[in-house]
């Protein structure tokens, strides 16, 4: 064999080495193991290259739906793949936390194939928490329709709260920020600052705390609210749970009650980013405090119940994603107690997290180019 062809050879093994390298090193780069109190938990990037993610749902056949603030809605598969983007999405307010916000699937979708959407609706005054349905279809969002629009608009880029949550009922819950208004958390006149309850369509449920009472929004369910990103409802109790942001200090979990006011901007645990002080909840025993807060902040965004056995540590309790503690939090709970807190740093800021129909935790990554996380539990060996 000629020397010639011998050098050649080698280094056609020595490339395909090398390649075969860099391949087992880009497909680890995508996973790692981070340590828990509850083991050893895997962290896998399912998909990359979403634009601001915010929220995210699981389609029956596995696939999701994944909302982009500036305005885009994506289906993404199984193995990571991005469809474009649906048409006929509302345009957005896509300014400051504004934009394509929360999605949700109709309790009857197996049947009705209906989408949910909330996001910051452009209007003569400014922008407001806005939430519209349609048929989902290959490729779009057929037949849209806005079913509840927040009231009053106002300018600004702050505060539009936007989750969504169906109730065991059939109800559909919305948080509402107060779009940095404050006061206006205390009127009942307008939706700023408010947790709304409304039904698939859009109309006012019979129920509501406050059909009957002159001058205030039918749709209103609890107030004093500040800035309600979390929102899940209890598997065991059927109850809403929320989490909120507090100003400089005083981030709460509360389980807003039909009619009950939860004190903001009168009240809170934290205090003005000025440094004004802030009266404490107990000073004001007429209002409804939260069941735990925190100081310093974690800033909750999306919030769920873990029900499944993938991870067996985490099942029953409540995880929460952190945008400034770029953490998942995970709480432990007796009733509606509060019990214990874990902090799982992420070295990223996390903007929602949700159960999927594998029984994995996926979490999205509040980012540019975000990303949709799995975690699940590392097997034990030997």
């Amino acid at each position: 064999m000629r020397p010639a062809f011998v050098g050649l050879l080698r280094a056609t093994f020595l490339l395909a080495g090398a390649a075969l390298m860099l391949m087992s090193q880009l497909s680890h780069a995508d996973e790692h193991v981070i340590d828990t109190k509850q083991g050893s938990i895997k962290v896998e990037t399912v998909a990359d290259g979403l634009d601001y993610p915010w929220g995210i749902a699981f389609l029956p056949d596995g696939r999701m739906l994944v909302t982009e603030r500036p305005g885009r809605l994506r289906i993404v598969a199984k193995d990571g793949s991005k469809s474009e983007p649906l048409k006929g999405v509302p345009a957005v307010f896509a300014q400051g936390q504004g934009g394509l916000l929360d999605v949700a699937l109709d309790p009857g979708f197996a049947d009705n194939g209906l989408v949910y959407l909330s996001y910051s609706e452009p209007g003569e005054d400014g922008a407001g928490t806005a939430v519209a349905r349609g048929k989902l279809g290959d490729s779009s969002i057929d037949n849209v329709e806005v079913i509840f629009r927040q009231h009053p608009k106002v300018s600004g880029g702050n505060h539009f709260g936007s989750r969504l949550v169906f109730a065991p009922d059939g109800k559909l819950f919305v948080t509402l920020g107060e779009r940095f208004t404050f006061e206006t958390a205390q009127d009942l006149s307008n939706h700023l600052g408010k947790i709304v309850r409304v039904n698939p369509d859009g109309s006012v449920p019979g129920d509501n705390p406050f059909v009957e009472k002159k001058g205030a929004m039918p749709e209103i369910w609890s107030y004093g609210h500040r800035n309600p990103q979390g929102a899940a409802i209890n598997p065991k109790t059927g109850e809403l749970w929320e989490a909120e942001f507090g100003p400089m200090g005083g981030d709460e979990l509360n389980i807003p009650e039909a009619g009950r006011n939860y004190g903001w901007p009168v009240v809170s645990w934290g205090k003005h980013y000025d440094g004004r002080p802030i009266p404490p909840p107990p000073t004001h025993p007429e209002f409804a405090d939260a069941i735990y807060h925190w100081n310093p902040v974690i800033s909750p965004s999306g919030i769920m119940f873990y029900t499944a056995d993938a991870i067996p540590g985490w099942k029953g309790n409540l995880l929460l994603a952190g945008l400034s503690s770029e953490a998942i939090v995970r709480l432990t709970l007796d009733g509606d107690k509060v019990t214990g807190e874990e902090r799982i740093p992420m070295g990223v800021r996390m903007r929602d997290v949700v159960q999927g129909p594998d029984g994995a935790v996926y979490g999205l990554t509040d980012e540019s180019s975000g990303k949709i996380l799995k975690f699940t539990q590392v097997e034990k060996r030997g």
